[in-house]
């Protein structure tokens, strides 16, 4: 059994909603009323995005992006 894969998801919060979406995985959103919800989503369109490319005999993507924050000291 392989290790299963991690993609990395942004998550964005609109002035009404969640947005979601996976830079190794164009094209793979998610939409939703609560942050809890757009995770369970985005989950379930990967999951999908990757049965179909199997399905196709496609390569499936490797996951290579990565995220980090950058503190910045007190304004000047």
């Amino acid at each position: 059994m392989s290790e299963p894969s991690r993609y990395l998801v942004i998550l964005e919060q609109g002035p009404d909603s969640w947005g979601a979406y996976s830079p190794d995985l164009p094209g793979v959103v998610a939409a939703a009323d609560t942050r809890e919800e757009c995770e369970a989503l985005m989950r379930d369109a990967i999951a999908s995005h990757i049965e179909g490319l199997r399905e196709a005999g496609d390569p499936i993507p490797t996951p290579t992006t990565t995220s980090t924050y950058i503190e910045l000291g007190p304004a000047a």
